[in-house]
């Protein structure tokens, strides 16, 4: 759940506001170098007795130019708020972007907003930040405001690895060629999908002996390359659960993307075979972490040729999940996997 303070629009923002540090940007993706950006702002506000604000954007200014090439969602909007306040930042200002405010002159959107409304004292951008009208308002700009207007601004290298900068259209593209490690490499943290469980062609269970928790998801939201992977399952519930799976612990799960070639199913699933646990899941909101790409997605010519890769997947996702859960610092609290 959201705690931080959420305006929605300029008129939400408190009349008597105190000093503030404010970070800018869409923030679709709150990879590494978004976290960059909200670590400077929280840290200047600490040290100076200021608010930390994030300043974001929705719907994304390219669904509004270009709707056609809108951007896949990396995460929802929600998980953005939340990710921004275990960062630190105390309240976030959500800008509905329209072409009308895009075009409205960087010195209104300094002057009126950020000094005016945020009592901004000091700004932290990335290097390639732009606003205002046709995004002729740059970092350097920000910094020639600051002079005026009385704040200090902090412009932010863009982080790279290997020479590829890490953004999330680099994400994206990871996503799509099922390079999961990259993509949680650029993240800082797992790819995760969230969504309710329904019900499937109820094959894996009855016919296969490998009974899969089913999610769909619309086009609009970014998911990996269609192949197995391992990862972690994640129940949300304030109830118990009919069998022996607990709300909020994280179970070790082989999980398949993709369509199903081997049975000829034509809509793309994310089904998760929870590995150890037997529970009735339909109908609960759950979490998949992705960890590790297995393999790809396969067309097999018999069912024992699927059951047998289906078994090395097992196997496999035990090893991958294992080092994980030792690399995330968990405890036996935070997760149930059977090493064998």
């Amino acid at each position: 759940m959201v705690c931080v303070d959420i305006w929605y629009g300029i008129d939400d923002i408190p009349a008597e506001l105190g000093p503030t540090s404010v970070t800018i940007g869409v923030f679709d993706g709150l990879h590494r170098g978004h976290q960059q950006l909200i670590s400077a702002c929280v840290e200047h506000a600490r040290a100076n007795g200021e608010r930390p604000v994030m300043v974001t954007f929705d719907p994304h200014p390219v669904s509004v130019f270009l709707p056609e090439r809108a951007p896949l969602a990396v995460l929802s909007f929600e998980r953005r708020l939340e990710l921004a306040e275990e960062l630190g930042i105390d309240a976030v200002l959500v800008i509905d972007f329209t072409k009308d405010l895009a075009g409205v002159e960087p010195r209104p959107y300094v002057e009126e907003l950020l000094v005016g409304k945020l009592n901004a004292q000091h700004i932290v951008v990335g290097e390639n930040f732009t606003f205002g009208a046709g995004a002729t308002g740059t970092a350097r700009a920000m910094q020639d405001f600051g002079a005026e207007f009385g704040f200090s601004v902090d412009i932010v290298p863009l982080l790279d690895d290997a020479g590829v900068r890490i953004c999330s259209t680099h994400i994206r593209e990871c996503l799509a060629n099922g390079d999961i490690e990259s993509a949680n490499w650029a993240l800082g943290r797992h790819f995760t999908v969230t969504g309710p469980v329904v019900r499937g062609a109820g094959r894996g269970g009855k016919e296969l002996g490998f009974p899969t928790a089913n999610q769909y998801f619309p086009d609009t939201v970014a998911i990996p390359a269609d192949g197995v992977y391992a990862g972690w399952f994640i129940v949300h519930s304030d109830a118990s659960i009919d069998g022996d799976m607990r709300p909020g612990v994280a179970y070790a799960a082989a999980i398949s993307v993709g369509t199903n070639p081997t049975f000829g199913d034509e809509e793309r699933s994310i089904e998760s075979f929870v590995l150890d646990r037997d529970a009735d899941l339909y109908g609960y909101e759950a979490t998949v972490h992705f960890v590790g790409h297995l393999r790809d997605m396969v067309k097999f010519n018999s069912v024992d040729e699927l059951l047998e890769a289906m078994a090395n997947d097992v196997a496999k996702a035990r090893q991958v999940l294992a080092a994980d859960a030792k690399a995330q610092g968990w405890t036996a609290k935070d997760y149930f996997l059977r090493e064998k």
